[in-house]
């Protein structure tokens, strides 16, 4: 862990100090639980006020404000300088060289880069291919055919089935299933017979799986996860979906088969995507949203079934008043039908005519 002053980080992020400049900085923390030594970050303005309450010796932030005496670090990008600053300070994961454990199991006819470190009973197929740099944690099965590029981590009881192609510095974390059979059957007969999967599953650079994820094969084609998308955990994508550059999946997303997602998508966590539709450049779909129809570039959409979120907002904040709705509409329908029948007196008058 490294002591660097508060002038030193605003140079190296590009920022400029609003206080105190000389301010050691040598970790850091949330606004709540930050201590003296820690820098912090205010990104959402409904925490504004615990810049007056923090104990951090130094926030990151977009803007001068006199709300508080905390010396500030102002950056165009603050999230974005935070996680320059946690880098710098703290640096990522740090992985144990281990070089090849004798405990593995790899093919003679496998191809394994330099400088990998390669763990505990993993095991390596046929005509595999391991980039340099790599590193490969315990009990992983690399299947045949394999192509992995170099500086890709892959985290312990994963599976990269026979045939798929992983590019350079994707991470993919623990008990990820990478390249299973599709879901495809054609029912006949009352039965389910299974269609032979002969397309991949191409994880594209800079790739992030989630643990506990399944990424199906192709059923002809081939399942892509475009470049420096990031998926979270528990996500499960479909045979021949395609995922554009830079997406976000949160966690527990569903995406059915032969569907596409454009680039820059960002999908709320236990949303359902169904098969055979398209979804925009740049969409954004809330959590727990069920998408059934293609979404145009550019929307933000939520609910079940998904609709435009401007839309969605008036029509699910309506719903706490569906009770009593429904009662003014019956009480105005029993008003109309007396309106409609005609009154004892009319049928006197009849009556003397």
């Amino acid at each position: 862990m490294q002591e660097k002053s508060l002038a030193e980080l605003a140079d190296y992020v590009g920022g400029r100090v609003f206080g105190d400049a000389n301010v050691m900085i040598k970790s850091a923390s949330t606004l709540g639980r930050a201590e003296k030594g820690d820098i912090s970050f205010l990104t959402n303005r409904k925490y504004a006020k615990q810049l007056r309450t923090t104990r951090a010796s130094a926030v990151i932030a977009g803007k001068e404000t006199t709300s508080t005496t905390v010396p500030l670090l102002i950056a165009e990008d603050p999230y974005y300088a935070f996680m320059q600053v946690m880098v710098l300070l703290h640096g990522h994961h740090k992985h144990k060289k281990v070089g090849i454990s004798p405990h593995t199991s790899i093919a003679d006819t496998a191809k394994i880069g330099a400088d990998c470190h390669i763990h505990d009973f993993v095991t390596i197929a046929d005509d595999a291919k391991i980039g340099d740099g790599c590193i490969i944690y315990p009990c992983v099965y690399v299947g045949q055919n394999v192509e992995i590029g170099n500086d890709t981590i892959i985290y312990p009881n994963s599976t990269i089935y026979d045939g798929c192609k992983i590019g350079n510095r994707v991470i993919i974390n623990a008990n990820a299933s990478i390249g299973e059979d599709g879901f495809g059957y054609a029912s006949h007969g009352g039965l389910h017979h299974k269609i032979p999967q002969i397309g991949t599953v191409i994880i594209e650079d800079d790739v992030e799986i989630g643990a506990l994820c399944g990424i199906e094969r192709g059923t002809l084609g081939d399942t892509v996860i475009g470049q420096g998308s990031k998926l979270g955990d528990l996500i499960a994508i479909g045979h021949g979906t395609k995922i554009g550059a830079h997406s976000l999946l949160v966690a527990q997303v569903g995406i059915a088969g032969s569907t596409t997602i454009g680039h820059h998508c960002i999908i709320g966590g236990q949303t359902g995507i169904v098969g055979h539709i398209s979804v925009g450049n740049n969409v954004t779909i809330a959590a727990k949203s069920g998408v059934i129809n293609n979404v145009p570039d550019d929307k933000v959409v939520l609910g079940a079934p998904a609709i435009e979120a401007s839309q969605g907002r008036r029509a699910y904040g309506m719903i706490q008043n569906l009770p009593e709705m429904r009662q003014n509409i019956r009480i105005l329908q029993s008003q109309i039908q007396r309106l409609a029948l005609p009154s004892e007196s009319d049928h006197e008058e009849k009556a003397e005519q």
